[in-house]
């Protein structure tokens, strides 16, 4: 249930014989948002050669790629292939590459492809995301410092803190530490401790 994907959108390029490969990473979660940003590499590099690319998604396990041109099989299996060994979802890869005159063969284009496709992953920030519960805990203040020292036990992210009549934390925490937390906060107040879920979504550990 847990997956892998990069924070934000980035670039990274190099250039092997002349010719220049642009390597282009971004999230996405769904069909439409990968085809609206490989249409936006493309329309910056009209004048390139080929725009090659491949996506994942988690939804309905979704992969494509695109030779665009190239020898089949040397340009977007070779990018997929990146994408899957580190393990990426959720993830678009665009590979722009402006021909600089010399041929590269079948063996050249697979490792000028794969290469530039891991030098964009490199220059990424990876999330481990999981599944995740957002709680709302309340207690006396006298019980607030004990609970804060049970927190970090279970990788507890912090999501809001209110300093009211009582204390209030909004915390999110890993599915499957879920029931583990809230019996060991629970012993540890005498259950003098209000626990609430909110929801359930994916959040980056």
């Amino acid at each position: 249930m847990n997956y892998t994907t990069i924070k934000s959108p980035v670039k990274a390029s190099f250039i092997e014989k002349r010719s220049e490969f642009i390597g282009y990473i971004s999230p996405v979660s769904t069909n439409e948002q990968a085809v609206e940003f490989i249409n936006r590499i493309k329309a910056e590099h009209r004048k390139a050669k080929h725009n090659v690319y491949a996506y994942i998604l988690r939804d309905d396990n979704i992969t494509r790629y695109s030779d665009d041109g190239e020898p089949q099989g040397t340009a977007g299996v070779p990018v997929l292939d990146v994408l899957q060994k580190n393990n990426l979802t959720d993830i678009c890869c665009v590979v722009t590459r402006y021909f600089g005159g010399i041929l590269l063969g079948g063996g050249g284009l697979v490792r000028a492809y794969s290469h530039c496709a891991s030098i964009a992953v490199d220059a990424a920030e990876i999330l481990n995301m999981h599944y995740c519960i957002t709680a709302l805990l309340e207690m006396d203040y006298e019980l607030y410092g004990k609970v804060n020292y049970i927190l970090p036990e279970f990788e507890v992210k912090l999501i809001n803190q209110d300093f009211g009549t009582s204390v209030q934390l909004t915390v999110n925490v890993k599915s499957d530490a879920y029931d583990s937390l809230c019996k060991k906060l629970i012993d540890t107040t005498c259950g003098k401790i209000s626990i609430k879920k909110i929801s359930e979504q994916f959040d980056n550990f």
